[in-house]
């Protein structure tokens, strides 16, 4: 057995393992208490209406990576021999993203309502019940993609196969996240501007027909939509690395010539040690004596960071023929990955400033909160593309520039994600809890159980802000990588290297690339927020009408429907994905065979440079305003019912589809358009050859 199988036989047992464990934590929750019939009633409400929209979602995604599929057997078939093999390994990654997400959803939904009979007891208990069910999402998402990739690679030891996998895995994530955050976000301001602005009843009060939708939404966005994101983060950072590794077979170093197999594979190594992190660090998630739930999950951060370190430095010093200096890119990478993860923390947590100012200016009404959030959001942006230059710089020079500088800044994104089984265990307990909070209120549980729920969801929103940072800094890393897998994958069909040489600014095909690229992600963002709009105005009509129709609702003599809500927000969230698809996967083969290599070049460098900022923007503003929201409610500046909470539910209502609809996905959108682009590049330049 060679080096280069025996450790994609390591990665694939690390990924078995980590599969496994995500079982047990998932079997644990479900033998938890449920509660009494009131609670599992509720509870069956958001898990039938999450359960039917993911039908709903996976049918169009069948029609559609089916559609795919056939396409990328034709046009492989036509390039080479590998049309049937690159077609199934993308259906092959749709289906682990899927199941994947699906995996983390159902646990939610059994984990909320045990989470909220959980906070009847005290908060320790609470938090455990909902942080284990999120590292049923976190282990599941990492040992799925693991195991996909390694077993791709050990039986073809093709990485353009994997490069297939990554697709498919992006693809569906795309359309996921998206659609999953229209749903949830179309529920979520219904509710809020009918139920609190309008009527002025709580949050998550039973009399509001949109209120199950809502929690429904959390599930499908927050959970598997963002389960799906984060998993094509991971895989695509790791096919970035390993297309570029494998492109060494032919480099004139014959030093690295010869050590090709080992680059090739060190991504999926980093994946196999961020497992086994993972795995250790999750013991240390424990809510002290302060009983403050988000230093908790920061411990549990800084641990499996700590770990996953020392463990590749090991192990790349041990491996004869690495460069050790990707020690110091991968540490570059990890180590901006929490410094952007710290920085998300301090403009989204309302133990800082920027939460609290922005509460207190609610009490000058809305415009000012407005003004306050979208400033905070734009300065944000401006440390976390400090800290991502700094890593990409340290990335290259650290291991001698040229191509394998650019293999160490791909490398360095794989190590920002190689921790995603802490990671996405931290995001998943946001909705978790937040759900949690909401059966708690519906099923009538006493005002402390509330209380808590509201401590565990404030650490939520924070922490599901800083997975968002962790994932849009990594995307940016792993879109340069798949950049250069581009070019890469251009001259080799050209068997030319002219593009790095011709590309200009001055160039106008260049030049049009660049502003064709740099509107894509605005328009993204556009479309996305708009059919939040349209969808939510639809539904505002309907819960007014309700009420008019029957006035008992609100006196809380009547149960509304609760399953028109449901419906309106599931039909209108998947009618809204056919615009986004075509931008992601249409707009760069458009491009590629108008403008050529040349053009294409220019368009991912301008989407690349808008998505990121914009993904940073809107994702920290929106996490700003919904804890300024919170901290109001929390009884500071005139508490509920106040003008500076009113002010600050109409700022929250703004915020929602800047975090989650438009802002996480954009990552996505630019993975995507880097993935086509590499996947199709071949046609592309043969096609301009003629």
């Amino acid at each position: 057995m060679s080096n280069t199988t025996l450790w994609l036989v390591i990665g694939l047992v690390c990924g078995i393992a980590s599969l496994a464990v995500g079982l047990y934590y998932f079997f644990w929750v479900k033998k938890q208490d449920d509660g009494n019939a009131r609670s599992r009633e509720v509870a069956g409400w958001i898990r039938d209406g999450a359960r039917a929209y993911l039908k709903k979602l996976y049918m169009a995604l069948i029609i559609v990576a089916g559609a795919m599929a056939v396409i990328l057997a034709v046009v492989y078939s036509i390039e080479g021999q590998r049309g049937v093999p690159t077609a199934l390994c993308f259906l092959f990654g749709a289906c682990c993203s899927a199941v994947a997400g699906y995996l983390g959803m159902e646990v939610a939904v059994l984990a909320n309502v045990r989470s909220a009979v959980a906070a009847s007891k005290d908060l320790n208990t609470a938090f455990n019940v909902a942080f284990k069910a999120g590292a049923v999402m976190g282990f599941a998402v990492v040992g799925v993609a693991t195991i996909g990739m390694c077993l791709i690679y050990l039986i073809s030891g093709d990485a353009q196969l994997v490069l297939a996998y990554s697709l498919g895995c992006s693809s569906l994530a795309l359309l996921a996240k998206a659609g999953g955050g229209i749903y949830t976000k179309t529920a979520d301001i219904a509710a809020d501007l009918v139920g609190k602005v309008e009527v002025g009843i709580p949050e998550d009060d039973p009399r509001n027909p949109a209120v199950v939708a809502d929690n429904v939404g959390d599930n499908v966005g927050d959970v598997a939509g963002m389960g799906a994101d984060i998993f094509d983060s991971y895989v695509a950072s790791a096919v970035a690395a390993m297309l570029l590794g494998a492109a060494f077979g032919t480099s004139a170093d014959p030093v690295i010539s010869a050590n090709a197999p080992l680059y090739t594979v060190l991504p999926l190594i980093l994946c196999a040690l961020g497992i086994l992190a993972s795995l250790v660090g999750v013991y240390f998630v424990r809510v002290g004596e302060n009983g403050k739930p988000g230093k908790a999950l920061n411990m549990g951060t800084y641990i499996t960071c700590g770990i996953f370190v020392v463990l590749m430095a090991v192990v790349i010093l041990l491996i004869p023929g690495i460069n050790n200096g990707l020690i110091w890119a991968i540490l570059a990478g990890t180590a901006v990955g929490v410094v952007i993860g710290q920085t998300t923390e301090f403009f989204t947590s309302d133990e800082y400033k920027p939460v609290q100012l922005t509460a207190e200016y609610s009490g000058s009404g809305a415009a000012i909160t407005i003004i306050s959030g979208m400033s905070y959001g734009l300065i944000s942006i401006v440390p976390s593309i400090v800290g991502i230059v700094i890593a990409m710089m340290v990335a290259y020079f650290v291991v001698g520039g040229g191509d394998l500088g650019l293999y160490g800044i791909a490398i360095a994104a794989v190590g920002m994600l190689a921790t995603s089984g802490m990671i996405v265990s931290s995001d998943a307990y946001g909705p978790i809890v937040d759900n949690a909070r909401g059966i708690a209120e519906m099923s009538g549980m006493d005002e402390e159980v509330i209380d808590r729920a509201d401590v565990l969801d404030s650490a939520g929103n924070t922490a599901k802000a800083i997975t968002k940072g962790f994932s849009i800094a990594a995307a940016a890393l792993t879109v340069l990588g798949l950049f250069v897998a581009f070019v890469s994958e251009i001259d080799a069909a050209t068997e030319a290297g002219f593009l790095f040489s011709e590309i200009s600014l001055m160039d106008p095909i260049v030049l049009a690339g660049i502003f064709l690229g740099s509107m894509c992600p605005p328009l993204f963002s556009a479309l996305t927020m708009l059919s939040v709009t349209e969808n939510a105005f639809k539904m505002i009509e309907y819960i007014r009408g309700v009420f008019k129709k029957n006035p008992k609702i609100l006196e809380g003599k009547a149960t509304p429907d609760y399953s028109e809500c449901v419906s309106l927000a599931a039909d209108g969230a998947l009618k809204s994905l056919v615009l986004p698809a075509i931008i992601a996967i249409v707009f760069p083969l458009i491009v590629g065979f108008i403008f050529g290599p040349k053009g294409l070049t220019g368009f991912l460098g301008g989407a690349i440079v808008t998505g990121v900022l914009f993904a940073l923007f809107m994702s920290n503003a929106g996490g700003l305003w919904d804890n300024a929201k919170k901290y109001v409610e929390a009884g500071h500046f005139g508490g509920k019912g106040s003008e500076a909470h009113k002010a600050a539910v109409i700022g929250d209502t703004v915020g929602d589809p800047f975090k989650d609809t438009a802002g996480p996905s954009l990552n996505t959108l630019i993975t995507v358009m880097s993935l086509v682009a590499s996947t199709f590049a071949p046609v592309i330049a043969i096609w301009h050859l003629f």
